[in-house]
């Protein structure tokens, strides 16, 4: 099993990834998320890819609930590219979800996507 959050980038790759693959993975977008998807012409396979292929390169943020942190998972999707999306995620491996808080451009630097990973 996995160890408890935070994670290093790493770790939190492999586990991010294997939540993503599991034939008992629940995907709990926020509303947010979704308009961002659709101001970006992404579809949820394009998130799905990224959680399965992506990687996570920067340290997390701790989430409002106790013993979650976000996570930002970087990749370059088929609808995406040439651009890196970054997903930002909150896994609960335990319950083998994964709640989607944004989706972003990475090349992009907008203050409210900078506020919601920490930065």
């Amino acid at each position: 099993m996995f160890k408890e959050q935070p994670w290093n980038e790493a770790d939190a790759t492999y586990a991010i990834r294997t939540i993503a693959r599991s034939d008992e993975f629940d995907l709990f977008p926020t509303a947010h998320a979704l308009e961002q998807m659709g101001q970006r012409n992404l579809i949820m396979g394009d998130v799905l890819n990224a959680l399965k292929t992506g990687f996570v390169r920067r340290s997390s943020t701790p989430s409002t609930q106790d013993g979650f942190h976000k996570y930002v998972v970087e990749a370059i999707t088929p609808n995406s590219s040439p651009r890196e999306i970054g997903v930002v995620a909150i896994p609960d491996h335990a319950r083998c979800h994964i709640k989607v808080v944004t989706v972003m451009w990475i090349d992009e630097t907008a203050n409210v996507a900078g506020s919601i990973i920490g930065e």
